[in-house]
């Protein structure tokens, strides 16, 4: 397939483009700037500049495509409700481009199940092949800015890593070259309508995570109260005190993706990848 891809240059969508190309399919990235294409180019993908404000171009670009996979996102986090609504007028361009085509649409989860989410999926019913790919809320591997990150960032200027109450609360995570074949395999066969989990390690336990930060910080372990979480992790607290698994209802949404498209992730797990190092460099 000739895809395109918005975000292509991204975190996970320059992993996603990698794996396309390597697959076999041909792929046009969505870029900003010469700086970002260079990257593009190197992989092997024609490089198309244009922003999630330009309607048209995304259109024709949906257009002339067997498929997309929409990665982009502005993470503007003073104006997220602007955000998604940038995102939904998107989502919308490409839809109406695709409209009767059959071809795949692929989409990220946002949060909530946002008004987004909900106009993917009724796109299946436009004679668009649409899924959406809910990732573990860790995304690792080399090049994370992400939430371990941010607490290996912590425990390293306060001088010991925090877990809270006893730790026990789970966090799924999925390696970011696993959660590139997830999106390469819900482009060639997630029926219309999919909902998709991408989750290698199902649920980890935060005490677990952050005694590793503290032995490769070499720096003390240590329990706090909820009451101190939104101190100590700022905005990470709300996030470091949910049992996530609870919230995606992982094990059986992940066992449904794994055996709707015989996914298998073989990366290692959080634990392994941090056990490498590079998140200490």
């Amino acid at each position: 397939m000739n895809v395109f891809v918005t975000g292509a240059t991204g975190y996970v969508g320059s992993a996603v483009v990698r794996e396309l190309i390597g697959a076999g399919h041909t792929v046009t990235g969505l870029c900003r700037s010469e700086e970002k294409a260079a990257g593009l180019k190197a992989a092997g993908a024609e490089v198309l500049y244009g922003t999630l404000e330009d309607l048209e171009t995304l259109g024709k670009a949906a257009a002339a495509a067997d498929g997309v996979i929409h990665l982009a996102f502005t993470n503007d986090f003073s104006d997220f409700e602007g955000a998604l609504a940038l995102d939904l007028g998107a989502v919308e361009a490409m839809g109406s481009a695709l409209e009767g085509s059959g071809k795949p649409f692929i989409t990220t989860a946002h949060a909530n199940g946002h008004t987004v989410d909900h106009a993917v999926l009724a796109m299946a019913e436009r004679s668009i092949r649409t899924s959406i790919v809910s990732l573990a809320p860790s995304v690792h591997g080399e090049g994370d800015k992400g939430f371990v990150p941010m607490m290996i960032n912590i425990a390293r200027a306060k001088g010991f890593s925090a877990y809270i109450g006893d730790g026990m609360n789970l966090w799924p995570a999925v390696h970011r070259l696993d959660a590139a074949v997830l999106y390469r395999l819900a482009l060639e066969a997630a029926p219309a309508g999919s909902r998709l989990l991408g989750a290698g390690d199902e649920g980890i336990t935060l005490q677990e995570i952050a005694t590793v930060i503290g032995r490769k910080l070499n720096v003390p372990v240590v329990s706090i109260s909820s009451e101190e979480a939104a101190t100590h992790f700022g905005f990470l607290g709300t996030i470091a005190a949910f049992d996530i698994t609870s919230l995606y209802n992982t094990k059986q949404a992940s066992l449904a993706t794994r055996e709707l498209l015989g996914w298998t992730p073989v990366q290692p797990g959080l634990i392994a990848d941090l056990e490498e190092g590079h998140y200490f460099s």
